[in-house]
């Protein structure tokens, strides 16, 4: 049974808050989900703020006089993305989170919130991952360029706060699905990959989908609403050096998250596997104690988030 929620350290009414990278499908959540809770949301477009450079960032930063700041801003991509343009997934995060970071240092916004992903922990962590687990094997080589970079942004909320006293703190979600999502087949994260291969084939009458790998890697998917009630939580309530897992404590084979899927969109044909294809680290269930005893658990469940993300 979760403890009583921790008491508020961070009231959200009135404050303006910066959400670094809100088009994307995690941060247009979190800035939705502060609007409600009576937060000012700031924003910054590419065309105005890049946020790979240090100058424009400052200069941003310095104007817009934030309270606080979320950095949901990153690149993203699946294993195929991942594994095909390892330089841009390593540099772009590296920048965008180290400038956002130290420009909210210099500017005095003594609040942020970094997010990261569960790649982070080593492949060969045991299940359920704990917070604990991090630096301590190899990580999975198909999303390593992007997992270092993630595992900096930690080090660095951790670095501002051990020498300047800056209250940042991360949080590291499972997979996560839901609105704002990119829907590419072969380019985005697996669901919306899936969503799109699977209605396009239902669409077309396509008789058969092909799936990368064997179909039997369990994964922990997470409804993106759900995560932005969970930043909002622990903006208001969380202060600590050690990052959190956010998750739900289940997961799903690939197999049943694609026959899920096929049933969704209305594909009625055969699920074909390519096992010369990888699977990815085979077993990946975040331990979510932590932040359960804080007080806060996912509400969605999993082919109710399906279904909805889909219509």
């Amino acid at each position: 049974m979760a403890d009583a929620p921790l008491a508020e350290i961070f009231p959200l009414r009135g404050k303006r808050i910066y959400v670094a990278g809100h088009r994307g499908m995690v941060g247009s959540a979190c800035a939705r989900q502060l609007a409600a809770e009576g937060a000012e949301v700031i924003t910054s477009d590419r065309a105005s703020v890049d946020l790979r450079r240090q100058d424009q960032v400052e200069a941003f930063m310095a104007k817009a006089k934030p309270d606080a700041m979320v950095v949901a801003a990153a690149k993203v991509g699946g294993i195929l993305a991942n594994d095909t343009f390892p330089a841009e997934f390593l540099y772009e995060n590296l920048m965008i989170e180290a400038n956002l970071i130290e420009a909210a240092h210099r500017c005095d916004v003594n609040r942020a919130l970094f997010l990261g992903s569960s790649c982070i922990y080593p492949r060969e962590a045991p299940n359920p991952i704990g917070e604990d687990a991090l630096l301590t094997g190899p990580l999975e080589t198909t999303n390593e360029w992007y997992a270092i970079a993630k595992i900096t942004g930690i080090k660095l909320c951790q670095a501002y706060r051990r020498q300047y006293g800056r209250d940042y703190i991360s949080a590291m979600p499972c997979n996560l699905y839901g609105p704002g999502d990119y829907f590419h087949p072969t380019r985005s994260h697996v669901i919306p990959a899936l969503l799109q291969r699977f209605h396009d084939a239902a669409q077309n009458k396509v008789p058969t989908v092909t799936c990368w790998g064997s179909g039997t890697p369990r994964r922990e998917f997470m409804h993106v609403t759900d995560v932005a009630e969970a930043c909002s939580f622990l903006l208001r309530r969380y202060s600590g050096e050690s990052h959190l897992n956010i998750g739900t404590g289940t997961d799903v084979t690939i197999r049943e998250l694609a026959e899920t899927i096929a049933t969704v969109t209305g594909f009625t044909g055969e699920i074909a596997w390519d096992t010369s294809k990888p699977d990815g680290t085979m077993l990946k269930r975040m331990d979510v104690s932590r932040i359960a005893a804080l007080g806060w658990t996912a509400r969605i469940g999993f082919a109710e988030g399906l279904e909805a993300t889909y219509r």
